[in-house]
């Protein structure tokens, strides 16, 4: 509840003037000058001055209209929030830096002060919707798997797609990772040498609809995603960007809220029982002392006869079977 409310007090902040109050390390943030992590470095070395005052500890709040804030001697100004969405055409990297000097997503916006970042991932052979923003609060909570934020995707596969294959992407398909499924798949059209689908994803692996239907034998030709929650791309060409206007972002914030509240729960680690004094895993394996269960040992006595694997008659105490050398049930 307390992280919930303190969502809420950073999103109320606007930097439109009026008496708003942030926290200082996402002021800074959004400010470029350094990422949340370390602006409450910064903050706790004694580094960030408010209105003539040194801040080395937190929580501390700013009001990005009023206070004068400055970061190692230089001025801070508060960054107005950008929200925009790129057509992200092919052969189009969707991060901020990369090595192999290929053409990034952030090269195709219009010149602009605000740094934006590119919301989730987008291959570069894929194309279709990417947001773009310097919201960080936004970006976490579309990113985030508790959220599970839908997108749909237009998928041009080899081949004829049958009521079959469409069960079994709803059932799911086995990757490394695990057991991969879609939201909601349907056929958009289907020919002897070509199928187009309609696949919604809310979360899964890297290139998951490319590998499931590779598991399924139909190779994706074009990849585009249409819609991230409920922006659409509709109208907007390959290549072109513009900003969202302030109904699609409530819009978005709504899909948000709602997607938190219908999550599935996320799977809890299995139980399993150990004896009270047994070592741990790793101890095991760095000690290469793997204690055996007992009846483990099996060899076969003299005269070619194994031993019975339980007991025969009657049962007869055995020492620490004492209730403080019973096994007790630990939760890893």
């Amino acid at each position: 509840m307390k992280s919930r409310q303190r969502a809420e007090s950073d999103h109320d902040a606007t930097y439109e003037g009026g008496a708003t109050r942030v926290r200082l390390q996402r002021f800074l943030a959004d400010a470029g000058v350094a990422s949340r992590r370390h602006a409450e470095e910064m903050v706790l070395d004694g580094r960030i001055t408010m209105n003539d005052r040194v801040v080395d500890s937190l929580p501390a709040f700013v009001n990005p209209a009023t206070d004068r804030v400055f970061a190692d001697g230089q001025r801070v100004r508060p960054q107005r929030l950008t929200y925009m969405l790129l057509h992200k055409p092919k052969n189009v990297v969707a991060t901020s830096r990369d090595p192999e000097g290929r053409r990034r997503a952030v090269d195709l916006l219009p010149p602009m002060k605000e740094r934006l970042f590119p919301v989730g991932r987008l291959d570069a052979e894929s194309t279709g919707a990417l947001l773009m923003t310097n919201d960080g609060e936004l970006t976490q909570q579309l990113t985030h798997p508790s959220y599970a934020i839908p997108k749909v995707y237009r998928a041009e596969v080899d081949g004829f797609v049958e009521a079959s294959d469409i069960e079994q992407l709803r059932k799911g398909v086995y990757l490394a990772e695990g057991k991969a499924r879609v939201s909601e798949v349907s056929i958009v059209h289907a020919a002897r040498d070509r199928s187009v689908l309609e696949i919604t994803l809310r979360e899964g692996p890297n290139r998951q609809v490319r590998r499931m239907l590779a598991r399924l034998n139909h190779r994706v030709r074009k990849l585009k995603r249409i819609m991230i929650g409920p922006i659409s791309i509709k109208g907007l060409p390959a290549g072109a960007c513009r900003h969202l206007s302030l109904k699609e972002i409530e819009e978005l914030r709504v899909a948000i809220e709602a997607a938190k509240t219908t999550a599935a729960p996320r799977p809890r680690k299995r139980k399993r029982w150990v004896a009270r004094d047994a070592t741990p895993r790793d101890a095991r394996a760095r000690d290469g002392d793997r204690p055996r269960r007992a009846g483990a040992d099996r060899s076969p006595q003299p005269g070619g006869v194994r031993p019975p694997s339980r007991p025969v008659g009657k049962p007869q105490s055995r020492p620490g079977s004492e209730p403080s050398q019973r096994k007790r049930r630990i939760i890893t």
